[in-house]
C-alpha cells in the first residue's frame, strides 16, 4: 500500500528527515512516535504529498507520488489533524461534504454518507448544523474524522489527532477510534508523542529521533529487544507507558 524509499527532507539546510526507507503493511495501524522535531509529522506530510521529498520516492497504491499524480492520490487518502482542522465559516455537515460536492457527487449520496458517518463516529445529529466554534473539542475531532472518511479512502493518516483534548474525552475517543479502525480495516498511519497511545493503537510502532528511524517493531520488540539504549530511555521517560484501557464510554458524548 505505502512505501518510502530513501526519502529525505531539509529546510534551510536543517535536516527534518534523513534518508528513510519504510514499508507500511496494508490493513494495519502503524504509529510514528518520537519527541518534537524528530521528523514524524514531516514523514506523514510526505506520505500525503503536502510536501515533496528532496530525494527518494513515496509510493502509494503502487504509484509514485509526483506533481502529476499527487492530486488523484490525495482523494484516496483521509487526513486528520489536531482539533479537526475545520473551516470556521462552514457548518459541520458542510465541512464533511466539501470535497464530495466539489467532485460532483450526488446530493442524495452525500447526505446518506453523512448520516452513515455521524452514526459511525457517534456524533449527535443536531451537531451537524453547528459551526466549529459551537462544537466541543471532541465533536470537532469527530467531524474531522468524518471528513477524512467521506470518500471511503483505503488509507487514513492522523497527525496527533487527540493531542488537544482533555484526558476523559481523549480516552473515550481512543476507544472509539480503535473500534473504527478494526471495523473499517483500513491502512492507518498515526502520529503521536505518547507511548501509551502508540501501544494502544499500533500493530507496528516506528520510533524516531533527529530525523531518523531508531527502531520499527511491535510494542514487545521495543520493550524486550530495544535496538539501542535510547529506545529504553524513551519508554521509561513516559509517565504512562501502558495502553489506556477505558472501562466504559461516557453516556454523554463530548
Amino acid at each position: 500500500m505505502i512505501a518510502v524509499e530513501n526519502v529525505s527532507k531539509t529546510y534551510s539546510g536543517q535536516t527534518a528527515l534523513a534518508p528513510t526507507t519504510l514499508a507500511l503493511a496494508p490493513g494495519r495501524t502503524t504509529v510514528l512516535i518520537g519527541p518534537s522535531g524528530c521528523g514524524k509529522s514531516t514523514l506523514l506530510r510526505l506520505l500525503i504529498g503536502l510536501i515533496s521529498p528532496d530525494s527518494g520516492t513515496v509510493t502509494v497504491g503502487g504509484e509514485i507520488l509526483t506533481p502529476q499524480t499527487v492530486e488523484k492520490r490525495r482523494h484516496e487518502i483521509g487526513y486528520v489533524i489536531q482539533d479537526g482542522g475545520l473551516f470556521p465559516h462552514l457548518t459541520a455537515a458542510q465541512n464533511v461534504a466539501l470535497l464530495a460536492r466539489f467532485l460532483g457527487r450526488s446530493e442524495s449520496g452525500v447526505q446518506e454518507r453523512i448520516t452513515e458517518l455521524s452514526s459511525l463516529v457517534q456524533l449527535p445529529a443536531d451537531a451537524l448544523s453547528r459551526y466549529p466554534n459551537n462544537l466541543s473539542g471532541g465533536q470537532r475531532q469527530r467531524v474531522g474524522l468524518m471528513r477524512a472518511l467521506m470518500l471511503d479512502p483505503p488509507l487514513l493518516l492522523l497527525d496527533e489527532p487527540l493531542g488537544a483534548l482533555d484526558p476523559i474525552t481523549r480516552s473515550e475517543l481512543q476507544s472509539q477510534l480503535k473500534d473504527i479502525f478494526a471495523r473499517l480495516e483500513k491502512t492507518v498511519v498515526l502520529v503521536t508523542h505518547d507511548m501509551g497511545e502508540a501501544a494502544y493503537f499500533g500493530d507496528t510502532i516506528v520510533l524516531m529521533r533527529a530525523g531518523k528511524i531508531v527502531q520499527t517493531g511491535t510494542l514487545e520488540d521495543l520493550l524486550q529487544r530495544p535496538a539501542e539504549k535510547y529506545v529504553t530511555d524513551f519508554i521509561r521517560a513516559q509517565r504512562s507507558p501502558l495502553p489506556p484501557m477505558p472501562e466504559a464510554a461516557s453516556e454523554e458524548r463530548n
